[in-house]
């Protein structure tokens, strides 16, 4: 049972309400994650305005799911592991293995695995990280921007486990467990 009450749209009003229609209409769905959200407009305002300025960044979608997925994986956030393991199998287009692989933060893809590599030593690091690290992200590839857009998605995916951490609504997805029991 959820820690944070969820709202539902239908009997959403006001501000919330119309997030949730915002949701629902960029999402496709209203995660219970949203629906939790909605108990402060400005915290689901934020989720909703983060998500949608970085989906037209440079990272492309793959790439997107596989830092959700190693962050959530870091992070121990089962809620997330879910969510971004359908979306990334079913919307970006990844594969069961390469989406289980992201969990372990490795990708066959160089940039991608830099992009990985540079997320894991963000989450671990807090946020600290070494000049060399920043120089190995360069040097496979990865572009000043792409890896101001790493930091963004960590930053986005440490919020939504930790929302989901707190909140523990209930899964949308079947269950993947960080500590790998499915």
């Amino acid at each position: 049972m959820s820690r944070l009450p969820v709202i539902e749209p239908e009997t959403a009003t006001g501000a919330a309400a119309e997030l949730l229609a915002k949701a629902q209409k960029v999402l496709g769905v209203t995660p219970n994650m949203t629906k939790a959200m909605a108990n402060s407009p400005a915290v689901l305002s934020a989720y909703l305005e983060f998500t949608g300025a970085l989906s037209s960044g440079s990272l492309p979608a793959a790439v997107r799911e596989r830092l959700a997925l190693v962050v959530a994986q870091e992070n121990g956030c089962d809620y997330c592991l879910a969510a971004h393991t359908f979306v990334g199998i079913h919307l970006a287009g990844l594969s069961a293995q390469e989406a289980e692989a992201a969990r372990r933060g490795s990708a066959a893809d160089a940039k991608a695995q830099a992009a990985l590599t540079l997320a894991v030593a963000l989450v671990r690091g807090r946020g600290d990280v070494e000049d060399a690290e920043l120089a190995a992200a360069r040097l496979a590839g990865l572009s000043d921007g792409e890896i101001a857009e790493v930091v963004a998605h960590v930053a986005l995916n440490v919020f939504t486990n930790y929302f989901t951490k707190t909140a523990r609504p209930a899964l949308d997805w079947p269950l993947v467990s960080h500590q790998g029991e499915s």
